[in-house]
């Protein structure tokens, strides 16, 4: 038996899931998160489950936004993503959130809205959710698994059920081994130095299916 039929058992076609909602919610400057959201979205729906993908509220002016090619031409890109409400909290079953580092810590853009959910809070609507988190930096020591940790933070105040991908499969020795979220490290150039796009599918199915757990264990 090999090293990795012992950590992990031998391997199998996962099941579909069934009606498990997933909200991916991202913000991204250059495209890096946005990338690593569809990816997601592309791992999660081969497991069945029904997603959305939105966007958190930029708050930049957009005269800083101007100035920057790549970011204005990543807003302009994707002005059809729909920005994320509370309402998406409320209907989902679980959520990806993927965001760049800001020095070890959150945007301000996902900050400002994670702070408009007491109400949520207050009202247990958050309870149980299934969450899990993904980062990028322009380097590999940048703040990557303290961003995920921060974030986390908040989702245990929810009182959500964190779903990191720890070493649940062989491809996270080949994506960064990052336990607690998909991270990657983006080049001066703007791209991706690491090929996380299995190890970012692996972390939606493995997000939905135990979103799955939980519904049936609530029926």
């Amino acid at each position: 038996m090999g090293i990795f039929e012992k950590l992990f058992g031998k391997t199998k076609e996962s099941e579909k899931m069934s009606n498990v909602k997933l909200a991916v919610i991202y913000y991204s400057m250059g495209g890096t998160n946005y990338q690593l959201s569809k990816w997601a979205e592309e791992g999660a729906t081969e497991a069945g489950a029904e997603v959305k993908v939105v966007k958190v509220p930029e708050l930049a002016p957009q005269h800083v936004i101007d100035e920057n090619e790549g970011w204005k031409a990543h807003v302009e890109a994707t002005k059809d993503v729909p920005e994320v409400t509370l309402d998406d909290l409320e209907w989902a079953d679980a959520i990806i959130f993927s965001v760049p580092t800001r020095f070890g810590n959150i945007p301000a853009q996902m900050k400002q809205f994670l702070d408009t959910t007491g109400g949520l809070w207050f009202n247990g609507k958050l309870v149980n959710k299934v969450v899990s988190a993904m980062t990028s930096a322009q380097n590999s020591h940048g703040g990557q698994e303290a961003t995920i940790l921060n974030l986390y933070t908040t989702m245990h105040h929810w009182g959500a059920i964190v779903a990191s991908p720890g070493y649940t499969d062989p491809v996270q020795f080949t994506s960064g081994g990052n336990p607690y979220g998909v991270s990657v490290t983006v080049g001066q150039d703007g791209k991706m130095i690491e090929d996380v796009e299995a190890a970012v599918k692996h972390q939606a199915k493995r997000t939905v299916t135990i979103a799955e757990w939980v519904k049936k264990g609530n029926q």
